[in-house]
């Protein structure tokens, strides 16, 4: 493990972005296999489709990506890649020429764009993160939670983080593509499914409409106009999904400017939180998001009459939002004690203008959730494992540290997250009591929140204005 005069270098280097120190690489933890351990990582391929397989755990020992590719050296020397054009993966000679190949596709696109914490200590996870959103994305846009079983699937509110992780770091060619796979995917009314087969097929299984992706949609697209280059701003296709999804928020809205009890990121069903009659903070942070970020992205584009309807419905969302979440601290659920969790984060930079009673609201989240292996449970009373951490909360808490200023509480939630990668370097969904990668490997939500957390130290990212 990396000692504590080591981690004050790594701060103070990330904190003065000074890019003076080579990047490490890989996970600093043991090899521990166990049953519910899938793969440390995926092996690439060059090329298009960037076709992707896992790397069996049990030869992973010694291995390492060639850096800046998807490309792995075997412990023996030889070298395991998917070739240009192919699907399987092949072994072979270290100097054999479809390597250098493979390695100069990899490093070719990286170049295209930019890598998020440029030159510091976290090269490495910013360049894996990259490396594997590129490949979970499959060309007709539709980007996967993961790889395996029920994590090969689009989930939009993951979809919609890719799409921004895509456009900080320099590739707004691929965040078009996982857009216009969510507006092929919605549904006339401006919904969408829970989550969708590669093939934009909705999963059929019973999980009910999440409506806090309508509003993560919302920001990506807003995101697009705001942060691609000039000249390439929102393509018609994607201001018709931009109409339908806010124009669903706003009519959802009832007598106390709430939207409807829904399921959100923790695909939990409504009826079992602590007020069944209310949504979470979980949904009504992102609609509350979205309907400004919809606002600002009509006013932008000349749509004022829009703009100003959407623009009063994020208000209502915000005065019912004073009334019920405020009073009681902006727990999970608008009741007397209630629970907190890492939503809380949805009211705060870069999702919202900063507001000292969230700031301290999410302090007080992030240590109630706080682990003994240093990480957090995605929310007070988890009814799963309450000794394994999951990433994509740390990540969550590191973003809003960096958009808030609070580098210290950044650099050292990196440094987590940095430490309890795999041996190959990915970003697994969960970390055990133990400290080891659990679950699957790498995890797209994670990497897209690594990233935006690197690029928001470098520059704080745009905020949807209230």
């Amino acid at each position: 493990m990396t000692s504590p005069g080591a981690r004050r270098v790594r701060r103070t280097i990330a904190f003065s972005l000074v890019m003076m120190l080579a990047a490490t690489c890989g996970s600093t933890l043991p090899d521990q296999t166990r049953p519910e351990w899938a793969s440390p990582g995926l092996i690439g391929g060059g090329g298009w489709p960037f076709a992707h397989r896992p790397m069996d755990a049990t030869e992973a020992a010694g291995a390492a990506y060639l850096p800046d590719s998807s490309v792995v050296r075997l412990a023996d020397g030889r070298v395991r890649l998917i070739q240009f054009g192919g699907q399987q993966p092949i072994t072979v000679p270290a100097d054999d020429p479809r390597v250098a190949t493979a390695v100069r596709d990899d490093r070719g696109w990286l170049a295209a764009g930019r890598i998020p914490g440029g030159d510091t200590v976290y090269r490495d996870m910013a360049v894996r993160a990259l490396l594997d959103l590129r490949l979970l994305t499959r060309p007709n846009g539709a980007t996967t939670a993961s790889w395996y079983r029920q994590w090969r699937y689009v989930w939009p509110r993951d979809a919609a983080f890719a799409a921004v992780a895509f456009l900080v770091s320099g590739h707004p060619a691929e965040a078009r593509r996982v857009l216009r796979f969510l507006a092929r995917t919605q549904t006339e009314p401006g919904l969408w499914a829970a989550r969708y087969k590669l093939d934009g097929t909705p999963v059929t299984d019973g999980r009910r409409t999440q409506l806090d992706s309508l509003g993560w949609v919302l920001w990506a697209g807003w995101f697009l106009d705001v942060y691609a280059p000039a000249g390439e701003a929102v393509l018609p296709e994607l201001w018709t999904m931009v109409r339908r999804a806010a124009d669903h928020l706003e009519s959802s809205l009832d007598v106390e400017g709430l939207p409807p009890p829904s399921s959100d990121y923790f695909e939990r069903d409504p009826g079992k939180e602590q007020d069944p009659r209310r949504p979470t903070l979980g949904v009504v942070g992102p609609v509350l998001m979205g309907l400004r970020a919809a606002a600002d992205l009509a006013d932008r584009s000349g749509r004022q009459a829009e703009g100003r309807r959407w623009r009063q419905a994020a208000m209502r969302v915000s005065d019912a939002i004073a009334r019920t979440f405020t009073p009681y601290g902006y727990p999970r659920s608008p009741v007397p004690g209630g629970l907190m969790d890492t939503s809380v984060t949805f009211l705060a930079p870069p999702f919202a203008p900063a507001d000292p009673g969230v700031e301290s609201a999410v302090l007080e989240a992030a240590e109630r959730l706080r682990l003994p292996n240093g990480g957090v449970l995605p929310g007070e009373r988890w009814s799963g494992n309450p000794d394994v951490a999951w990433t994509p909360e740390m990540a969550l808490f590191a973003l809003n540290a960096a958009a808030s200023g609070r580098v210290e509480d950044t650099l050292t939630r990196l440094d987590w997250l940095d430490e309890h990668r795999t041996d190959l370097g990915a970003l697994p969904e969960k970390v055990d009591r133990r400290g080891r990668p659990a679950a699957v490997a790498p995890l797209g939500w994670t990497a897209s929140l690594v990233l935006l957390t690197l690029a928001s130290l470098e520059d704080r990212l745009p905020v949807p204005p209230a």
